[in-house]
């Protein structure tokens, strides 16, 4: 018998000559809050998609609750909410009006529609929208609604496609919190191609890299890539570059702009002290100085090396 909640094994697609995915295998076993962290075309909509029943794959298999996603897909998605990129909203509805023919769409009986809107409405904070037309919503209250029609029938597993792509930083919060929320009660997966966002939801990230998972592990365990490779420099006054390059211990100058650098180094506490001591006896007038993590291109580019 198969205990998992999600099992993905050997999936790949191709659009006509192109493979978007590529033997990917990953298993969720419990809920959480699961991230597929990735670039732009690294082939997260294509597996999410493929999860929920939208498109069938070139090769491979998606098992939900031990159930085959291409053999039984009205079965699955019985246990499955989606939001896509694009929230599937109605503009001429109103909140309530949408939420009800979301809920009719899902085969909620309909003697239980009317409080299962009410009980999504309530939880994603807009009740007192519920006679607005969805067209007159601001961006973030449109996500909230593509949330709620995604959970209104209450299903093992909420997938969200870029949920904060968008929104401005107070909606992007309002969002986390929300999807917090939904955790406690769903196992959740949500992509995303911003690295603080998995940080900040996320119990466990799956990184795609090339259409291949190139990472799968705790947001811990993730963290331990991230180590500084980089100071940041400033300076009140202009200062040469050639003068940084000839510090002890610098690889690397790269010029910012308005006296500001980005230097690489063999050994980071030796070139800080190198730094703050030719600061001081050459009058640099250093202002401002940094450790700076590595950036998500560079853990990319760490991660498929080892996966190769």
């Amino acid at each position: 018998m198969d205990d998992s909640i999600v099992r993905v094994e050997h999936l790949s697609h191709r659009y006509d000559v192109q493979w978007a995915v590529r033997d990917v295998n990953f298993e969720i076993l419990q809920k959480g809050i699961y991230g597929l962290l990735g670039a732009n075309g690294a082939g997260k909509s294509t597996i999410m998609n493929i999860m929920c029943g939208v498109i069938k794959p070139t090769e491979g298999s998606v098992l939900v609750n031990g159930v085959d996603v291409t053999k039984d897909p009205m079965q699955v998605k019985c246990h499955i909410g989606f939001l896509p990129q694009k929230p599937p909203l109605y503009d001429d509805l109103t909140d309530e009006e949408y939420l009800t023919h979301a809920a009719e769409l899902r085969w909620i009986p309909d003697r239980e529609v009317k409080n299962a809107v009410n009980d999504v409405l309530e939880l994603c904070s807009i009740s007192h929208f519920r006679k607005r037309l969805v067209k007159n919503l601001s961006g973030g209250y449109q996500q909230r609604l593509g949330i709620a029609q995604a959970i209104i029938h209450k299903p093992d597993i909420v997938i969200f496609d870029e949920p904060t792509n968008g929104l401005d930083p107070n909606q992007i919060l309002d969002i986390r919190r929300l999807i917090k929320n939904i955790a406690e009660e769903h196992t959740v997966i949500l992509s995303t191609h911003i690295l603080s966002e998995v940080q900040a939801i996320c119990d466990f990230i799956f990184m795609i890299d090339g259409g291949q998972v190139v990472f799968s592990g705790s947001v811990n365990e993730f963290d331990n890539y991230l180590t500084p490779n980089t100071i940041y420099l400033n300076f009140a006054e202009e200062l040469s570059g050639e003068k940084l390059k000839g510090i002890p211990g610098v690889l690397q100058v790269e010029n910012l702009g308005r006296n500001c650098f980005r230097i690489r180094f063999s050994d980071v506490y030796e070139v800080m002290e190198q730094v703050v001591e030719q600061s001081a006896v050459n009058d640099w007038h250093l202002s401002e100085m940094r450790l700076e993590k590595s950036s998500l291109d560079h853990v990319f580019a760490e991660l498929s090396k080892k996966k190769r």
